[in-house]
C-alpha cells in the first residue's frame, strides 16, 4: 500500500499546507471563515452524491486539499487570541498605566536583571479580561520567588515586546507571538500586591507536587546541578539547568536528553508495559492495561507542566499505547500522522516550534532509514546487537534533522554518536531508577546510600558530556545554512531513500536534477550576494560599522575584542561572510560616490568643503546639530548606540522640525544601505 493513500496522512499534509498558507495570510478572518463554512458545505454534498460511485471523481480529491487547506488557516487564525472579544489588547490604552490582575501560570529561566514569569491577564481596571503576557521582577529586589497560581495586582503599562535590533539575530518577539504572548510587564518586588486564593489551575497543582518532590529530594544531599538535571529529566523542567551544563549537552549532540520528549516517553511506555503486564491474565485485562497506560502517560505530563514537547510526546505514545494493547492493526506512519493531525488541530502554532519540527522529523527518519542501516551489519551476539541499534537509530535520528539543525543552530557535534551510544543503553535506567528515588523520597523510605549512588550517576553523566564537548576539534561550528538549502537536502534525502529501495533508471534522473537545481541555485546565490551593503550595528557603549562586499565584512570598531561578538557572529553566518577584516574607526567613509561622515564625542567636522550624505553621531557630542544640518546638508542623521538618551532625544525633536530623517539604532535596529 502507498505511504499517501493513507487517509489520515493525506488529511495532515493538507492541514499543515492550510497552517503555511494561513501564516503569510495578513486578517482577512471573516471571509476565511464563509470561503470554508461554503467549502465544506459543498464537499459534503458532492461526497453524498457521487457516494455509490466504484470511484471517486478527481475533483472530490482536489475539493479535499482545499477544503482541508482551508479549515488549518482558519484554525491557525482561529487561535490568534488577541481576536478574541475579551482579550485585553481590546479593552485597555496600551500606552496607558493600568491596574492589573494576573495570575502565574509558568516560571521561567530568569535573566541577568530580572525573574521572568508567564502569566494570565485576569483583570485590567477591574474589567474581566484574557490574554497572556511576560512578567519581569527586578532581581535586585526580588526577596523569593513566585509559585505557579499566585494572584497579584500591580499597577503598570504594557511595554512591547522587543524585536532584533541587529540583523540575523534570535527575534524573541516573533518566537513569543507564536505563543500569543503580545506584550510584557516590569515591576519591583515592593510594587506589587498579593492576593489570597484557594482557586488552583492543573498547572498549580502539578507545580505543587513538583515543589514537594524538590523539598524531599533537598533533604538527601544531592548538589544543584543533580537536582537540576533530575528535575529536567523527569519533571520537563530545565530552567534551573546552568548555562555550563546546558552547552556542554548541546556541543555533545545530546541535548534531547534534557527535554522530556519521545524518547524519554517511549522508555516510560515500555518500562509501564512491562510492569502492567500481569493485568493481560485477567478478563478485559488488555483494556484495563491500556486505559491505565495513558492515564499514567497523561499523569506523567500535567506533572511535566504539559510543556509543548511532552504534550506531543504523549499524544503521540498514546495513539502507540492503544494500538499495541487492544490488537488493532496499525502503521507507524498512521500513529504518527494521527498524533500530529491532533496536535496541529488543536494548537496550530506547534508547525512552528523547533522541538516539533526535529520530534516528527527525527521520528520519521528512525522509522524510515534505521532498518536499511541496521541490515548493512548483521550482529552476532546481543551486546554488539543492542550497540549496532542504538548506533544505527541515532544516526538515523541524526540524517532526519541534520539540515534543520543546521538552519536553525548552526553547529554540527562530530561526537554524537559517541555521547549517544554511552547514555543511551542507560537512559532506560537512569529513567526507572530516578522515579523509584522520586517515589521513596515522598514516602520517605529513601536510604541516603541509595541517593549518593543515584547522584553519581548524573554527576558521571554530566562529567562525560562535559568531557566530550570539550573535543572542539570535533565540533563544527557557525555554519551558514538557509531555508532553501534545508529544502534541497530533504529533497536528496528523500530521493536517495526511494533510489536505494527501488534502483530504477526513473529515480536516479530525479536525484540528478535535484543536485543540478541545486548547484544551479548555489551559482546564482553567490553571483546575488555581490550586493554590498553599509551596517551600522547596535551596540550599547560602542560603535561598529560594518562594509559587506563579496562574502567579505570590513569592520570600523571600538570594541576590546571583536571576534568573539555575538552580534558579528550572527551577522557573519546569517550572509555566509568568509572574511572578516577589523579596523580602527575613522571620521570619513566613502561608497558607491556616497560620504559618510562620522561626528565622535570631539564634536569636530569640516565645514562648506565637506558634503556628507550620512551622518553618524558616536559617544555623545556637544553639538548644534540645527546647524550641522544646515551646514552640510545630510540625507539622514544616524545615532548609535554609544550616546546617551538624553541626547538622542532632543537630537530626534531637532530632526524633526528640520523634516529629515533619524535613524536611532537602540529604536529602529541596526542601520543598513545596499548598493
Amino acid at each position: 500500500m502507498k505511504l499517501l493513500n493513507f487517509k489520515i496522512i493525506t488529511l495532515t499534509l493538507y492541514l499543515i499546507i492550510g497552517i503555511l498558507t494561513g501564516h503569510f495570510i495578513e486578517g482577512a478572518f471573516n471571509e476565511l471563515s464563509l470561503i470554508t463554512a461554503a467549502l465544506l458545505i459543498i464537499y459534503i454534498i458532492g461526497i453524498y452524491f457521487t457516494k455509490q460511485q466504484f470511484q471517486q471523481p478527481i475533483w472530490t480529491g482536489l475539493m479535499l486539499l482545499i477544503t482541508m487547506s482551508s479549515i488549518g488557516a482558519l484554525s491557525l487564525k482561529l487561535h490568534e487570541q488577541y481576536r478574541f472579544k475579551n482579550h485585553y489588547t481590546n479593552h485597555i490604552d496600551i500606552d496607558s498605566i493600568v491596574t492589573i490582575q494576573l495570575r502565574i501560570k509558568k516560571t521561567l529561566k530568569s535573566g541577568h536583571y530580572n525573574d521572568k514569569y508567564e502569566i494570565d491577564i485576569l483583570k485590567a481596571d477591574d474589567v474581566s479580561v484574557s490574554g497572556k503576557s511576560l512578567l519581569n521582577i527586578s532581581r535586585n529586589d526580588s526577596i523569593h520567588s513566585l509559585k505557579v497560581d499566585d494572584i497579584l495586582i500591580l499597577k503598570t503599562q504594557f511595554k512591547d515586546l522587543k524585536a532584533p535590533l541587529n540583523p540575523s539575530q534570535f527575534n524573541y518577539k516573533d518566537y513569543l507571538n507564536k505563543k500569543h504572548i503580545y506584550h510584557q510587564l516590569f515591576t519591583t518586588q515592593n510594587s506589587f500586591f498579593k492576593l489570597d486564593s484557594t482557586k488552583h489551575t492543573l498547572f498549580g497543582y502539578a507545580a505543587s507536587i513538583r515543589e514537594k518532590i524538590n523539598i524531599n529530594l533537598n533533604r538527601f544531599q544531592f548538589n544543584l546541578d543533580e537536582i537540576a538535571i533530575i528535575n529536567a529529566l523527569l519533571l520537563g523542567q530545565r530552567q534551573d539547568v546552568s548555562k555550563e551544563i546546558y552547552n556542554s549537552y548541546v556541543h555533545a549532540g545530546v541535548i534531547h536528553i534534557l527535554a522530556v520528549s519521545g524518547l524519554h516517553i517511549g522508555i516510560i511506555l515500555m518500562l509501564l508495559d512491562y510492569l502492567l503486564k500481569p493485568l493481560e491474565y485477567i478478563k478485559y485485562g488488555k483494556f484495563i492495561k491500556a486505559i491505565l497506560l495513558v492515564l499514567i502517560l497523561w499523569s506523567f505530563a500535567i506533572v511535566a507542566g504539559l510543556s509543548a514537547s511532552v504534550v506531543r510526546a504523549v499524544t503521540m505514545f498514546t495513539a502507540v499505547a492503544i494500538a499495541m494493547n487492544l490488537r488493532r492493526p496499525t502503521n507507524i506512519f498512521n500513529t504518527l500522522a494521527i498524533s500530529m493531525f491532533i496536535l496541529l488541530l488543536c494548537k496550530p502554532t506547534f508547525l512552528f516550534d523547533v522541538g516539533f519540527q526535529l520530534s516528527y522529523l527525527a521520528v520519521f527518519a528512525i522509522v524510515v532509514i534505521q532498518p536499511m542501516l541496521y541490515n548493512l551489519y548483521q550482529p552476532r551476539f546481543k551486546l554488539d546487537n543492542l550497540f549496532w541499534n542504538i548506533f544505527t537509530v541515532t544516526l538515523a535520528a541524526q540524517l532526519g534533522v541534520i539540515p534543520i539543525s543546521l538552519y536553525y543552530f548552526h553547529q554540527f557535534p562530530g561526537l554524537f554518536f559517541i555521547s549517544n551510544l554511552v547514555i543511551i543503553p542507560f537512559l532506560g535506567l537512569i529513567l526507572g531508577f530516578g522515579i523509584l528515588i522520586i517515589i521513596l523520597a515522598l514516602i520517605n523510605l529513601l536510604p541516603q546510600v541509595l541517593a549518593s549512588f543515584y547522584g553519581k550517576i548524573i554527576s558521571s553523566m554530566n562529567s562525560f558530556v562535559h568531557w566530550i564537548s570539550q573535543q572542539e576539534d570535533f565540533l563544527f561550528q557557525n555554519i551558514s545554512f538557509n531555508s532553501i538549502q534545508v529544502l534541497f537536502s530533504y529533497l536528496f534525502i528523500a530521493t536517495s531513500i526511494i533510489l536505494i529501495k527501488n534502483k530504477t533508471y526513473k529515480n536516479i534522473i530525479s536525484i540528478l536534477i535535484i543536485v543540478l537545481i541545486f548547484q544551479g541555485y548555489l551559482i546564482f546565490d553567490s553571483h546575488n550576494s555581490t550586493n554590498n551593503t553599509l551596517i551600522i550595528f547596535h551596540k550599547s557603549r560602542f560603535s561598529i560599522l560594518g562594509i559587506s562586499q563579496n562574502n567579505q565584512l570590513k569592520l570600523y570598531h571600538n570594541l576590546p575584542e571583536i571576534a568573539s561578538e555575538k552580534l558579528i557572529t550572527n551577522y557573519r553566518v546569517g550572509h555566509n561572510i568568509d572574511i572578516i577584516e577589523p579596523n580602527t574607526l575613522r571620521n570619513v567613509y566613502v561608497f558607491n560616490e556616497k560620504k559618510l561622515l562620522m561626528v565622535d564625542s570631539l564634536g569636530i567636522y569640516i565645514v562648506k568643503t565637506f558634503n556628507a550624505d550620512f551622518v553618524l553621531l558616536r559617544n555623545s557630542p556637544k553639538i548644534n546639530l540645527a546647524r550641522l544640518i544646515d551646514s552640510l546638508s545630510p540625507e539622514i542623521i544616524i545615532s548609535d548606540g554609544s550616546n546617551f538618551k538624553s541626547y538622542q532625544e532632543r537630537w530626534a525633536k531637532t530632526c524633526d522640525t528640520k523634516k529629515i530623517p533619524f535613524h536611532q539604532t537602540d529604536a529602529k535596529g541596526a542601520f543598513i544601505y545596499t548598493y
